[in-house]
């Protein structure tokens, strides 16, 4: 078969196959599709898919949503310029050590800068860090805060913990920490339950007080003098009286304005003993350890001052019965700088939630070596070297002999005086 005839005969087959294929039957036979007389379907064709396209909502190749479709939803994640989304909020607790020298204790005090506390610290930290909003740093109910103990003026802590609403943003602890002076630290964090309140769920907290030695000497003997060494006997005899605190009393007399029928003035100790001597800078000190569900403001300084009086000579060993009677005795109250608060105990929450597998004990027993380390930077030089230069421990000492611990709080003041009241309600705050 000659060309002419092949090429007559693939002209019969387009013009009979046109109707379906009018331009690939152009294409394999290697015509242009404009070739010939007859005009192309093409535009026609074209314009019938571009309106099918239209029908089922798709403009340029891309699909466009109706308007009844959430298109919010829809494009939420790939909008350009979208801001990084914050990490959610979780309930969490804070492990906290600090030395409270120079600071009007833990609480803050919105909307008063005149005393500065460790909480005003942490909450600046806490904004800066982009942990809380600065909102919430005004206005602490926001973030659920609460701490376990509100510790007072020149008290440290070396195991305070709070619990609070957080975003759990990376290396959080390092980022907080940052924004804190070296004397507070951020030692842990955990995650709780939705409703954990550290002070509601704080069943136990453990103090200690921090003295030199020479405090336990007779009145005799010079209240300045560091050479004094704590004996085996005066030791022993110190541990038998704070022994005595040990159990339930009514301790209305070792803080202000409790009344001694008041139930808030029953306070149980569980333990209370001195630990045996060691010496700093060739001064002698000595660590008394105290443990109890709760206690009163100034309570802890004045069951050391009034142990102390009985040691010294100053009062009789039966103040301490009378202490708990209903009648008023003048209790005198240690110094502040000594006082520590160590360890809160959480012993319920932990046998309800430390092993059900979803949330972890609060023990802190990973962090104890963090903790003794602070101790030993921050704590323990603070209190060794005030102690040396302001004399505060000897400065109280020498106000034992005015007072009369037969007498009631009142007449000891003298006639007409006031008897201070503290600065805060019943709490946590020794």
């Amino acid at each position: 078969m000659g060309v002419p005839r092949l090429l007559a005969a693939a002209g019969a087959l387009w013009r009979a196959c046109r109707p379906w294929t009018p331009l690939l039957g152009r294409r394999l036979l290697g015509l242009s599709p404009m070739a010939g007389n007859a005009k192309s379907p093409a535009p026609v064709v074209a314009r019938q898919e571009q309106e099918k396209k239209a029908r089922c909502g798709w403009q340029g190749g891309a699909r466009v949503w109706e308007e009844s479709e959430p298109q919010t939803k829809k494009l939420k994640s790939c909008e350009v310029g979208e801001p990084h989304r914050k990490p959610p909020k979780r309930k969490v607790v804070l492990l906290m050590a600090y030395s409270g020298k120079g600071y009007h204790g833990m609480q803050r005090n919105v909307g008063s800068s005149q005393f500065k506390t460790i909480e005003d610290d942490l909450v600046s930290a806490l904004v800066r860090a982009g942990c809380i909003p600065e909102n919430h740093g005004e206005d602490m109910k926001k973030m659920s805060f609460q701490r376990c103990a509100r510790t007072d003026k020149g008290v440290s802590a070396a195991g305070q913990v709070v619990s609070l609403k957080v975003r759990l943003i990376d290396d959080i602890l390092a980022k907080i920490n940052s924004h804190l002076p070296s004397h507070i630290r951020i030692l842990g964090l955990k995650r709780v339950t939705g409703g954990f309140n550290s002070k509601k769920k704080c069943d136990g907290r453990t103090y200690f007080y921090m003295l030199p030695t020479f405090a336990f000497a007779h009145r005799d003997h010079d209240v300045q003098d560091e050479t004094y060494r704590l004996s085996a006997e005066t030791l022993q005899q110190v541990n038998q009286l704070l022994a005595r605190y040990k159990g339930t009393h009514n301790f209305h007399n070792f803080t202000s304005q409790k009344c001694p029928w008041e139930p808030s003035a029953q306070r149980y100790i569980l333990d209370m003993f001195c630990e045996a001597p060691f010496e700093r800078d060739a001064m002698e000190f000595a660590v008394i350890k105290v443990k109890g569900q709760s206690f009163m403001t100034h309570q802890i300084r004045k069951m050391v001052g009034l142990v102390v009086a009985i040691v010294k000579g100053y009062a009789p060993e039966d103040v301490l019965e009378r202490s708990w009677g209903e009648a008023k005795v003048d209790v005198p109250k240690a110094p502040g700088l000594g006082l520590v608060l160590e360890r809160v105990h959480f012993e319920r929450y932990n046998r309800r939630y430390g092993s059900d597998g979803l949330h972890e004990p609060l023990d802190w027993a990973q962090e104890e070596a963090e903790v003794t380390a602070f101790k030993e930077q921050h704590i323990y030089p603070t209190i060794v070297n005030t102690e040396r230069h302001e004399r505060s421990m000897a400065q109280w000492l020498s106000t034992l002999p005015m007072h009369d611990f037969s007498a009631t709080a009142q007449a000891a003041a003298g006639p007409g005086a006031k008897v201070p009241s503290p600065q805060e309600g019943d709490g946590h705050s020794d």
